[in-house]
C-alpha cells in the first residue's frame, strides 16, 4: 500500500538538449505511480575577482593595474582567513595595511596602492559605502629628489650600448619619455620629417606631442626600414598581426596588418594568440632594456644609482638648467600638475646659476 504523501528524491544530473538540467522524482499516490520533475539550476554568479576584472575594463584601466589590484585583493582575502569581503571592514582593512608597513616593510607609495586597490573593491565591485574607510591612516609619502645623471654621465652610458638598446636608451633621454611609452611606440607615430613623437595613452590615458631628438632620426630610419623587411616576410609566412587598443580591430578589420600600427621595437620572437591563434610579434619587452642599461652603468663606472627612468629626469633637469620655461617641460614631460614638474627646479639651486655658499665670498 503506498502512502498518500509525497516523497521526493534527487537524481543525477542529465544534460537533455546540450542543457544541464537537475531532475527530481517522487511518487504520488493519486497517479498510482513515479513523476519526474526537471528544474534548471540557478545561474552561477561570477566570482569576485572576476567581477574585479571586469570594473576595471569598463573604465578602461591599463592591464598592470588590472594586475595589480587584482594581486592586493587576493592577498588581502588569504591574510585573513580567506574571509569574503563583504563580511569585512575598516577594522581589517587597517590590520591589513598595519601589516604591511610593520611586518612587510614596504614602503609609504606601496601601501597606497594597497589601499587604493582595497576601496576599489568595495566602492565600485561591492557597492559599499565607505566613510568608514576615511579613518584609516594614509601612509605619508617622502619626497625623494630624483637622481640626475650630468650631460658627460649620460654620454657615459650611452657609450655602453649599442643597436636597438642605445636607440630606446636615447629616445629616453632626448625625448623624455617613459620606459614603457618607448616601448610602446607604434610606427605611425613617429614622424621624422617634423621630428617629432606622438606618445599615444600614456600615463593617465593621455596623448601628447614631444620632439624626436635629431641624432636618433637617420638611425632609426635605417632600423624602421630593416622592421618594414623583417614585417614584410612575416606575412608572407602567414603572421604578420599587430595587437590593437580597444575595439579598433573591430571597426577596422585589416589593420592589424598594417604597416602603420607595427611596433618600433618588435620582439624578435613570436606568441601565439589564444583568442585568434595568429602570430604576432609583441613589442620588445621592457626587461631588454633595463637590464642593457644596468649593465651600461656599471660598465661606465657610475656611482649613481642609474636606472631608464633616469635618462627621463635627466632630460628634464637639462632642459631647465638651459633656460627652458618649466610649464614647456611639464607639457613635454606630460605632467597633469606643474607640482609634479617642479620637483625638478632643484637644479637651480646649485652650481653657477643657483644660490651661492657664503663661504665662497
Amino acid at each position: 500500500m503506498r502512502s498518500s504523501s509525497s516523497s521526493k528524491q534527487e537524481v543525477m544530473p542529465m544534460e537533455p538538449s546540450g542543457q544541464c538540467e537537475m531532475f527530481h522524482w517522487y511518487s504520488d499516490a493519486s497517479s498510482g505511480g513515479y513523476v519526474y520533475e526537471a528544474t534548471s539550476p540557478e545561474p552561477q554568479k561570477p566570482r569576485l575577482l572576476d567581477r574585479v576584472r571586469e570594473e576595471i575594463r569598463k573604465r578602461h584601466y591599463s592591464r598592470r593595474t588590472e594586475k595589480t589590484y587584482v594581486g592586493w585583493i587576493r592577498r588581502f582575502i588569504l591574510f585573513h582567513g580567506k574571509r569574503h569581503p563583504a563580511e569585512m571592514g575598516a577594522e581589517e582593512v587597517s590590520r591589513y595595511l598595519s601589516h604591511l608597513a610593520v611586518s612587510g616593510k614596504v614602503s609609504a607609495s606601496t601601501q597606497n596602492q594597497a589601499l587604493s586597490a582595497l576601496l576599489f573593491l568595495y566602492r565600485q565591485v561591492l557597492g559599499r559605502e565607505v566613510e568608514w574607510v576615511e579613518g584609516v591612516v594614509r601612509a605619508k609619502r617622502p619626497l625623494h629628489l630624483p637622481v640626475v645623471m650630468t650631460r658627460e654621465e649620460v654620454r657615459a652610458v650611452l657609450r655602453q650600448l649599442q643597436g636597438v638598446e642605445w636607440m630606446m636608451a636615447s629616445l629616453l633621454y632626448g625625448a623624455g619619455l617613459r620606459l614603457l611609452e618607448c616601448c610602446r611606440l607604434r610606427v605611425k607615430d613617429m614622424d621624422l620629417a617634423k621630428r617629432e613623437i606622438v606618445v599615444r595613452d600614456g600615463k593617465g590615458g593621455k596623448d601628447r606631442v614631444t620632439l624626436l631628438p635629431g641624432k636618433v632620426v637617420e638611425p632609426l630610419r635605417a632600423h624602421l626600414e630593416m622592421v618594414r623587411r623583417q614585417h614584410e616576410a612575416d606575412l608572407a609566412n602567414g603572421a604578420g598581426s599587430v595587437e590593437l587598443p580597444w575595439a579598433i580591430e573591430r571597426k577596422y578589420t585589416r589593420a592589424p596588418w598594417e604597416w602603420g600600427w607595427q611596433w618600433v621595437f618588435p620582439a624578435t620572437r613570436f606568441y601565439v594568440h589564444p583568442a585568434t591563434g595568429r602570430k604576432r610579434r609583441h613589442h620588445l619587452h621592457e626587461s631588454v632594456l633595463q637590464k642593457a642599461v644596468r649593465e651600461a652603468v656599471l660598465r661606465a663606472g657610475l656611482a649613481k644609482a642609474a636606472t631608464c627612468h633616469t635618462f627621463r629626469h635627466s632630460f628634464a633637469t637639462h632642459r631647465l638648467e638651459n633656460g627652458y620655461d618649466i610649464r614647456t617641460i611639464q607639457e613635454l614631460l606630460g605632467h597633469s600638475d606643474v607640482s609634479t614638474t617642479m620637483v625638478y627646479t632643484h637644479v637651480l639651486n646649485r652650481g653657477g646659476r643657483g644660490v651661492r655658499s657664503p663661504l665662497d665670498e
